[in-house]
């Protein structure tokens, strides 16, 4: 994450926003490993100018009552889908709108997807940039998604040229809009406490500097130090703690 020439915006790397967007979609009734699933396309969205981060912070509480399962086949007929989002965003159709282009692009050799009801359906132009990840060179026009069969490069400036450019170059976002997704983000994670540092990452590291989770010859990390001393510095916080109190 580097500042911009403007004050006013900055440069967000994939990493920074893949991350806050995986915390913040975890935050909602999305069924777990879903929200994996759709992790980029705030990223995409933002990169091509559509809703980008400020959609998403916007959105955010309806996503908590998200409904994947509703989506479904309206009809079909041949190459041909139609298919009801009944609703749903148009973020949490692409999984599913890009799964079908495949199978019917496998099946027909060529796809045509039209998605009816889908929430700020303007976003399902991502589609036309996602397609390479599939082996599938896809077109987006209003809510009809088309597809043709593509080789898959391995380059990724060949197969997927905006994440190329994301990663190269990342993304502008509004520096106010940015600061406010990652306090929503934070949301996300385990109130800061004594236990909870103690918690975090692979292992778990007891009072007495006992470890769980890992042994000693995993690595070389010295977790030596989270044994007596921490305890030390338990017993000085929560002394303090009670005389607050």
């Amino acid at each position: 994450m580097t500042s911009s020439h403007s004050s006013s915006s900055m440069r967000v790397m994939p990493r920074e926003m893949r991350l806050m967007s995986e915390r913040i979609f975890s935050l909602s009734s999305l069924p777990k490993g879903f929200f994996l699933t759709v992790g980029d396309f705030p990223m995409y969205s933002q990169k091509l100018g559509l809703g980008g981060f400020k959609l998403f912070e916007k959105r955010f509480e309806s996503f908590r009552s998200a409904a994947v399962a509703r989506i479904a086949i309206a009809s079909e007929d041949g190459n041909r889908i139609t298919l009801d989002a009944a609703g749903e965003h148009a973020w949490f159709v692409l999984p599913t709108a890009i799964d079908l282009l495949g199978e019917l692009t496998a099946r027909f050799g060529s796809a045509e997807l039209t998605i009816m009801g889908a929430t700020d359906a303007d976003e399902l132009a991502i589609a036309a940039h996602f397609g390479g990840r599939s082996a599938l060179s896809t077109s987006a026009s209003g809510n009809v998604l088309k597809a043709l069969p593509a080789a898959v490069t391995g380059d990724v400036r060949k197969d997927d040229p905006l994440l190329w450019s994301l990663l190269e170059n990342g993304a502008e976002i509004e520096s106010d809009l940015w600061w406010r997704v990652y306090h929503l983000a934070k949301q996300a994670l385990a109130t800061d406490s004594i236990v909870s540092r103690r918690h975090a990452g692979p292992m778990i590291v007891n009072e007495d500097g006992t470890v769980i989770g890992r042994k000693d010859n995993d690595d070389e990390t010295d977790v030596s130090f989270l044994s007596s001393k921490l305890s030390e510095r338990e017993k000085a916080e929560r002394q303090k703690e009670s005389a607050r109190s």
